[in-house]
């Protein structure tokens, strides 16, 4: 076992709090990785807080990992020590049902097993995550970091980039197409950005217009501010695809009225409470409403060379460990454009 310095959540109504953790022992098929840098998501939040389910605690959470190959097993194959790697929202899965078998294993039918917050599979611990020095995790489940992305920047694509990336492609977002991302934030600025390089027409649905410069300047063809009414009117049956990026209550009917015939509105944000839907709003144009999780290891490889092939990394404000829990508030008042990346040196 090595032990390590993490920021844990000591309870749900608690700050982090600097404190130690152990990292087992790197098995056959095990890599250790030292983190340079991990991600601050607002699932994090959620999930220390108790707002998605009741978690034991302490509780290290962080599932944007960046960081160097360390050690490797004696059956490791896809990795050696020095490489550059990443570890997004899960660690392990069945790798046997149909859906691990054909590369989603973000859906294993025998639940995947969550960077933190879950039960390890090998060992029966519950899983800490990236909010500290190092981890340990099987081969399988390690990403190669290409070499022209900003290592200090990339983090975020393990949970931000993928879980954008993933509905994108799923859906068929390209020329010709034309996408509405609601919400330009975390998540809202990673859409703008994938969509763009995708050569799909891209339109941000914000609540105000405060973020249009940014927006524009990410790939944005178009700019709405949802709290005016009239823009419900000027867009109605404009979009192929909507991506709802926002973790919050939203009028549902009024964004469905946006799709095209045969269009989907993918929800990627999950707010705590429900989302009604009127189904009128989806039978008269074949509508679709969908949501979407994040993408699977290979779909996840695919989507970091992509953004290597288009230059693409996010919106990042660097900080120390000791900024976490300052950090944690300025996400809940959207004061950050648009991702906190937690520098790992700070742990020590």
């Amino acid at each position: 076992m090595r032990t390590v310095n993490a920021y844990a959540a000591p309870a749900a109504t608690e700050p982090l709090i600097k404190t130690t953790i152990e990292r087992r022992d790197v098995g056959p098929k095990d890599i250790m990785i030292d983190i340079a840098y991990a991600g601050i998501c607002h699932s994090d939040i959620h999930t220390v807080r108790g707002e998605w389910g009741q978690i034991a605690y302490p509780q290290v959470v962080g599932h944007e990992i960046v960081g160097y190959v360390t050690e490797v097993g004696s059956e490791v194959t896809k990795h050696k020590v020095g490489d550059r790697v990443g570890v997004g929202c899960m660690v392990n899965s069945c790798g046997e049902c149909e859906y691990c078998l054909r590369g989603d294993e973000q859906y294993c039918a025998e639940g995947n097993v969550g960077t933190y917050a879950s039960v390890d599979s090998a060992d029966g611990t519950v899983t800490q995550g990236g909010y500290s020095q190092a981890v340990v995790v099987t081969e399988d489940f390690v990403l190669r970091v290409p070499e022209n992305l900003d290592f200090s920047k990339v983090a975020p694509l393990l949970c931000a980039g993928i879980t954008t990336y993933s509905p994108l492609r799923h859906w068929g977002a390209g020329p010709g197409t034309k996408v509405a991302v609601v919400g330009m934030g975390g998540l809202g600025h990673m859409a703008v950005k994938i969509a763009h390089a995708m050569g799909t027409e891209v339109t941000v649905l914000s609540q105000t217009m405060s973020k249009e410069e940014d927006g524009r300047r990410l790939g944005a063809d178009n700019y709405y501010a949802t709290s005016d009414a009239d823009t419900f009117t000027t867009l109605a049956n404009s979009f192929d695809l909507i991506i709802n990026t926002v973790s919050a209550k939203l009028d549902m009917g009024a964004y469905l009225g946006l799709l095209r015939v045969d269009g989907t509105l993918v929800n990627v944000g999950a707010p705590a409470e429900p989302l009604p839907v009127q189904v009128f709003s989806l039978i008269p144009f074949r509508r679709n409403f969908a949501g979407s999780a994040i993408g699977g290891i290979r779909e996840t490889q695919e989507m970091l060379d992509f953004c290597a092939e288009h230059g693409i990394v996010p919106e990042t404000e660097l900080i120390s460990a000791d900024s976490i829990n300052d950090a944690y508030e300025r996400v809940l008042k959207s004061d950050v454009r648009y991702r906190f990346v937690i520098d790992a040196a700070t742990f020590a």
